[in-house]
């Protein structure tokens, strides 16, 4: 069980933690947010954001899971009873954002297999809509694209492959393999791209500093948020990976050394995006406003279109740019289904084994629901009221309970026993009052946003997402254990 678990040592937990930060997000969208919010100058609200929320709270989700040494929702409950609650309920979100980006890295795979000959074609935006993506057609809702499908199947017996052995055996192996990896074809693709012509063009774009910018507080919110889903803040992910580690851990550290390695690699992709943009304007003529976007229509529109024009180079980058993309979600997707796998073991006594398992058959036969003719609209969706909706809240609530509930004055000593920086009084203030006041805002300000611009069936997404999830905490929390 995951009580018992322990790192045989502190890479496999590095890398198991950089596995989960670094994901798609670093690789579709830090670039545009940057691009869009202020160029050069977003950087000094996102160097602020990292120092002001994610450090701070990565340390706190570290310092709950290191002292504790027991799964997420058992955490909550050794606060109060009443609080596992609240925890199913982000265990539950979290199972729905697996169901989802196993999709996506679906996508990927479907995409990496087709980069042998480029069956794309010149109108890759059709292509995505006609083979993979669908669109928002609800009369389309019934077909369904059997390639991405057996893509599906392929990523969750991956994912049980990895996920049913133990900590070090499966997580562990996984994680120093496939880190290095992603990184090492990452540095290859973006140095190449730094050699294309027009390469300058697209990084003077990016770079591009608005110093009026700096006086709009929604580029200030846009920096706070990239920094909460860059890192995977709230998301159980850190707090289980830490309740594995030894006595000896150094916590504060290690922290600095994920966030600094989660930072470095989605900027340098950045530089790597926007120099491929670049080409792309310097060859085609067409400007980079045009082109520039993120999310699938980066991956898996422009990209293909990109690699294209390149000729032979592009056939050797295309695959692995695609299998670094493979890499990086997978390894995030370890992350997600860790803090489901120790939160029912440890309350119903399961056999890590048998429970891999049944969770890896339900999860597959709820992903492949989401392969239907309007997969990328559906999962669009899903993704926005997750993550603003129900992750971001939940931010806020753990550093109530964790923070005034349970103290931070009983996790100083933890933290500082082992560790070269240490935290103190500032750090406390920040994760009992500044974080979760600030959260909030934000929180505020993406709801109003999300349900102003929602359409009927959006809301009735919305609304089973929210059934489900209420539904599946109030069973887990109401079983005896």
């Amino acid at each position: 069980m995951s009580e018992y678990a322990q790192w045989d040592s502190m890479w496999s937990f590095i890398f198991a933690m950089i596995g989960a930060a670094v994901g798609l997000g670093n690789i579709w969208r830090f670039s545009y947010v940057v691009y869009s919010n202020g160029g050069g100058s977003f950087f000094i609200p996102y160097f602020v954001a990292i120092a002001l929320m994610g450090i701070p709270f990565l340390i706190l989700e570290y310092g709950v899971g290191f002292s504790f040494k027991t799964s997420f929702t058992e955490v909550f409950r050794k606060i109060n009873p009443k609080f596992e609650y609240i925890a199913w309920i982000l265990i539950a979100l979290i199972g729905i954002v697996l169901v989802y980006y196993m999709v996506i890295i679906s996508w990927d795979l479907f995409y990496l297999v087709n980069s042998i000959n480029f069956s794309w074609g010149t109108d890759t935006a059709a292509y995505f809509v006609q083979n993979v993506g669908g669109s928002s057609n609800l009369s389309k809702i019934g077909n369904f694209f059997i390639p991405v499908g057996i893509g599906v199947i392929f990523t969750w017996f991956l994912l049980w492959f990895i996920s049913h052995k133990s900590i070090n055996d499966g997580i562990g192996i996984a994680s120093k393999i496939l880190i290095p990896s992603v990184f090492v074809m990452m540095a290859i693709i973006v140095i190449y791209a730094l050699t294309l012509p027009g390469a300058g063009i697209g990084i003077n774009t990016l770079l591009k500093p608005d110093w009026n910018a700096l006086l709009d507080v929604n580029i200030w919110l846009v920096a706070f948020s990239q920094i909460i889903f860059s890192l995977g803040m709230g998301e159980a992910m850190a707090l289980t990976y830490a309740s594995y580690l030894p006595d000896n851990a150094k916590l504060t550290d290690n922290v600095l050394i994920v966030i600094a390695s989660n930072s470095g690699f989605e900027i340098f992709t950045a530089f790597g995006v926007f120099s491929i943009l670049g080409y792309m304007t310097a060859t085609s003529g067409t400007p980079l406003i045009q082109i520039v976007t993120e999310g699938t229509g980066l991956i898996f529109v422009v990209f293909p279109r990109i690699f294209d024009i390149m000729g032979l180079m592009g056939h050797i980058l295309a695959p692995l740019f695609f299998l670094a993309v493979f890499a990086a979600g997978m390894s995030s997707t370890f992350a997600f289904f860790e803090p489901i796998i120790g939160s029912i073991s440890s309350k119903f006594d399961i056999s890590r084994k048998r429970l891999v398992t049944i969770l890896c058959i339900i999860g597959c036969i709820c992903s492949l629901l989401l392969t239907c003719g309007i997969s990328a609209y559906l999962v669009g969706i899903i993704d926005g009221f997750v993550n603003k909706f129900g992750i971001l809240i939940l931010v806020a609530v753990q550093c109530v309970i964790f923070g005034q509930f349970y103290g931070t004055d009983k996790l100083v000593p933890v933290i500082n026993r082992q560790s070269s920086i240490k935290v103190g009084f500032l750090w406390e203030k920040i994760i009992r009052y500044i974080l979760p006041i600030f959260i909030f805002i934000i929180w505020i300000l993406g709801i109003i946003e999300l349900f102003t611009n929602s359409s009927q069936f959006e809301l009735i997404v919305y609304s089973g997402i929210i059934i489900i999830v209420l539904v599946l905490s109030a069973t887990f929390y109401r079983i005896k254990s």
